[in-house]
């Protein structure tokens, strides 16, 4: 079986799959390690630790080649986050989803907010860009391949709920796999949305939602983490870098 028919079937068994979101190589392999079924890579984790803000700083190319490092070493499917695209037209974006498929990815996440002005594309304009990707993705040998479509509703909308259940149903019928909700939390909210949304629901862990066996009784098909871990192990980083300096002793990193 292909990764992305791995991939794609691990959204449909009986568990949630609870995906580890990686940055690097050992990140990666570490996940793997402890027995995470799938990675998704954090664009923001990648960013960071190349010294760059999130929000498609850097060059796409220098992004790529840590998402394709990381694929040839792990076993299992990856998913790359690759924010909106890292294009300003339809062709562009599309061409970079095709090249990340070329590196071995099972799947990708795409957004459908802007990343240099605020707002969100046109549901018809995010609609046509979804529909021709799939259509691209077929005709180059990746049927199946997870576009998982992250709609922002809930970071840029004051009522998200309505507009949000528009969108996800509207880029299903576009050629999506999934759904990516980042920012709901609501469990009433998120039972609605795995009941009226036909396809897998995505959501991001935030210190309110941080439970996967409630969130698959809600009917929640997969869960990341995305940068929270990679903030952790930079804040653990730092406070033990800070107490180095502080102590003039090296013992601690033996205990």
């Amino acid at each position: 079986m292909s990764k992305i028919q791995q991939f794609y079937d691990l959204h449909f068994s009986q568990e949630l799959l609870f995906i580890g979101n990686a940055w690097d190589v050992i990140s990666a392999l570490t996940l793997e390690k402890a027995g995470f079924q799938a990675i998704g890579t954090t664009s923001w984790g990648i960013a960071n630790s190349l010294g760059y803000a999130d929000g498609e700083q850097i060059d796409f190319q220098r992004h790529l080649t840590i998402i394709q490092s990381i694929t040839e070493q792990v076993k299992i499917p990856v998913s790359a986050d690759i924010e909106a695209g890292y294009g300003h037209d339809e062709q562009s974006i599309i061409d970079n989803v095709l090249r990340t498929a070329d590196v071995g990815v099972a799947g990708i996440n795409i957004e459908d907010s802007f990343k240099h002005q605020t707002g969100l594309r046109s549901i018809i304009e995010h609609c046509y860009l979804l529909t021709n990707m799939r259509k691209e993705l077929d005709n180059h040998g990746y049927k199946d391949f997870f576009i998982n479509a992250r709609t922002d509703t809930y970071f840029q909308l004051e009522q998200p709920f309505e507009e949000t259940i528009t969108r996800a149903k509207a880029y299903i019928e576009s050629g999506a796999s999934g759904i990516f909700i980042p920012g709901l939390t609501d469990a009433n909210e998120i039972s609605a949305m795995t009941r009226n949304i036909n396809a897998p629901i995505n959501l991001l862990s935030l210190p309110s939602l941080t439970n996967v066996k409630l969130l698959k009784e809600l009917g929640v098909k997969r869960f990341s983490f995305g940068n929270a871990l990679s903030d952790k192990i930079i804040a653990h980083l730092t406070q033990h870098a800070a107490q180095l300096l502080k102590d003039q002793d090296t013992s601690a990193l033996y205990i």
